[in-house]
């Protein structure tokens, strides 16, 4: 069987971190989550969004992927929920930030602590699910660093994008969590959720019409 050598794995773990390191929906929730919530809640999004990537890398190496993409009703399928998830994400960060807009300060402090870790868990694992993007990213990768035949060792590369992840999003839960006394200020609040509003909303119309 042909080994995969130390490059390719340095080579990939390279790639990894660059991926993981830039900024796209998965940063956003977990440090929406991460600021909002408080650490728990920002380590909760962190393992979803973990979760949903072990998913689509055990996909991936089992060739599940490669079958979604093939068939276009399972593509449409996975590309509309996906769509419909974001617009959703986004309506509801868009009423918190005009609800608070109208509230008082304890009813404020009960909207952003109303969200449980479980649900910071779920919005993460879903949002990394029903990303498609995050599905071609190993299909399109990990066969270019395997040797052929050697399938098995797909797991291999999938446990160090992973671990990327935890590494790269965990320290920026940290530093939010270190920040959240000024970040968490009724304006500013306000303002993180409109932004995160504005940006899921446009992901979720980007994806609803890629297809049409």
């Amino acid at each position: 069987m042909a080994r995969m050598t130390l490059g390719a794995v340095v080579g990939f773990a390279v790639i990894a971190l660059l991926g993981v390191m830039t900024p796209g929906l998965d940063t956003m929730l977990v440090l929406r989550n991460a600021v909002l919530g408080g650490r728990g809640r920002g380590i909760a999004a962190l393992l979803g969004v973990t979760c949903g990537c072990l998913v689509w890398g055990t996909a991936s190496v089992a060739g599940l992927t490669a079958m979604l993409t093939a068939s276009h009703l399972a593509y449409q399928v996975v590309r509309i929920l996906g769509a419909a998830y974001l617009l959703w994400l986004g309506g509801s960060a868009l009423w918190k930030s005009l609800r608070r807009n109208r509230s008082g300060t304890r009813e404020d402090a009960e909207v952003a602590a109303s969200p449980s870790r479980w649900t910071a868990f779920r919005a993460g694992m879903l949002t990394n699910l029903l990303n498609l993007k995050v599905g071609v990213f190993y299909m399109s990768l990990l066969p270019q660093f395997l040797p052929a035949g050697a399938p098995v060792r797909g797991a291999l590369l999938v446990a160090i994008h992973v671990a990327c992840g935890l590494v790269w999003l965990g320290g920026l839960v940290w530093v939010a969590a270190r920040a959240r006394r000024l970040l968490t200020r009724d304006a500013v609040r306000r303002w993180l959720d409109r932004v995160t509003a504005t940006v899921l909303i446009g992901l979720g119309v980007k994806l609803a019409v890629e297809g049409t």
